[in-house]
């Protein structure tokens, strides 16, 4: 009788919680929201990869080594990455829309002021830490809002929103180019910067599907006990008992290695093409052709890893190689028709490979934490971001030609094949145990509980936003 008494207030706080959101739509304005994700991953990791184009103009003009201009395109990378558990946390207090529209204006404005750089320096702060920084204000956030807005077509709403990587790439490199020859660098970088300002309007569609949700569990506290319980809750948000997780330290890792080597091509591959004697336009329609094999690539991925017949480590492990030899062979491509068939083997190997990379994580970590999960392990792997570039530069200070550049970025990729393949219950054919339900249970009032509140049903529509370590994992269950 008496505990069933001091259950009521918290049934009841639990019930004003979860009054606050509404039902996720699974349709509806969910599809704007995925425009808006579509249109984001373009100005984001889209233009990322053609800024490629604008790297030989820096060489010239400040006459600087490819190592010194390779760390602007390193540092936004690793700004991304490293303040995306920031993007993460600022969504769950302040929403997702201001969350994305600041960053929007932020990306925006490095463009900007870059295009009055007098030195790298202004580039590095500019084009690296501030457009950085709005980069990673943009993408984490959003793509949790269209993981809030969907559940039954969540997979497909998330797919089509990332092809915008792969169209970006096709068509941003050639119009870069363009821009260039007709405004110079400083014109070009402006033209960027009104681009990157419609990821502001991109945020404003982000409907929100309730009050934003801040963890907070300081019903008990005392004057004693404020300090270690902020220090808790800071522990919680962010998510740092992975820090002692085996499978999730090792697929870091792994992450690390990608990160090396997977953005190279994006950043030298113009000036190789350049340096082997091919035309602008004929370097830049290179990189337009790996944005069309991305595309395909994704789509086939995701396609095959429905069917179930392989598990997800194990393509990626195979996609992985791949890349890594596709990359080392791509020095041998001294003729244009054979530079253009490494570059669609290429350009299909990394889109196959991105999915899985971010497919693979609830297997590890489990479902509930995997939001969390993914923005720690963007900070881990922005060390890969942030020196893969410049020591690929720096190779070709060194050897006046770009090709133990490539070989190294194979070489990461292949080290990080290797090191998947070390993740626990990775040579098993079957897909390791989810966490008990104790285990799960624990991760209650996490940063997810902010942007992924869900609730999973097989045979009904979700009426209520929930925390999804009560959801049932839905591929588990369809294989019953």
């Amino acid at each position: 009788m008496g505990s069933a008494m001091m259950e009521k207030p918290q049934k009841t706080q639990e019930e004003q919680q979860s009054s606050t959101q509404m039902a996720a739509p699974d349709g509806g304005w969910g599809w704007v929201v995925v425009g808006s994700l579509f249109v984001s991953s373009a100005l984001v990791f889209g233009l990322i990869r053609c800024l490629g184009v604008f790297f030989v103009e820096f060489v010239q003009y400040f006459g600087e080594s490819a190592q010194a201009v390779s760390w602007i395109t390193s540092i936004g990378l690793a700004m991304q990455q490293l303040m995306s558990p920031i993007g993460t946390a600022a969504s769950n207090v302040y929403g997702t829309r201001p969350v994305v529209m600041m960053g929007g204006f932020l990306s925006g404005l490095g463009f900007i002021l870059a295009s009055q750089a007098t030195s790298l320096l202004h580039l590095y702060l500019t084009m690296g830490f501030i457009s950085g920084l709005g980069w990673a204000l943009v993408f984490t956030p959003t793509v949790a809002s269209v993981m809030q807005y969907f559940t039954m077509r969540r997979s497909l709403a998330i797919g089509l929103g990332f092809t915008g990587v792969g169209l970006a790439s096709f068509a941003f490199s050639p119009l870069f180019q363009y821009l260039v020859e007709v405004y110079a660098w400083r014109g070009a970088l402006l033209v960027l910067g009104g681009l990157s300002f419609n990821m502001i309007a991109c945020g404003a569609l982000i409907r929100p599907l309730g009050k934003p949700k801040v963890v907070l569990k300081t019903e008990n506290l005392t004057k004693l006990n404020k300090c270690s319980s902020l220090l808790s809750r800071i522990f919680e948000c962010f998510e740092l008992s992975l820090l002692s997780h085996r499978g999730f330290l090792t697929y870091a890792v792994a992450i690390t290695f990608f990160n090396a080597g997977y953005f190279i091509p994006y950043i030298h591959l113009v000036a190789h093409s350049r340096h082997i004697g091919f035309t602008e336009y004929q370097a830049a329609f290179v990189i337009s052709v790996t944005g069309v094999a991305d595309i395909v690539g994704r789509v086939a991925s995701g396609w095959f890893s429905d069917l179930g017949k392989i598990r997800m480590p194990h393509m990626l492990v195979v996609w992985t190689g791949l890349l890594g030899l596709s990359l080392m062979l791509i020095p041998v491509a001294v003729v244009y028709s054979g530079l253009i068939v490494i570059s669609v083997v290429y350009g299909f190997c990394a889109g196959a490979m991105t999915p899985l990379a971010f497919a693979v994580l609830p297997e590890i970590v489990g479902i509930g934490r995997v939001l969390g999960a993914l923005g720690l392990l963007q900070l881990i792997e922005s060390v890969g971001g942030l020196l893969g570039a410049p020591l690929s530069g720096w190779l070709k200070d060194c050897t006046g030609s770009y090709t133990v550049s490539f070989i190294a970025a194979g070489s990461f990729l292949v080290l990080g094949m290797l090191v998947t393949m070390s993740l626990p219950y990775f040579w098993s054919c079957t897909a390791p145990p989810l966490p008990s339900p104790s285990k799960r249970k624990s991760q209650d009032g996490s940063i997810e509980d902010g942007l992924l509140k869900q609730t999973l049903s097989l045979n009904s529509v979700p009426e209520n936003l929930c925390p999804l370590d009560d959801t049932p994992y839905l591929d588990k269950e369809l294989e019953k």
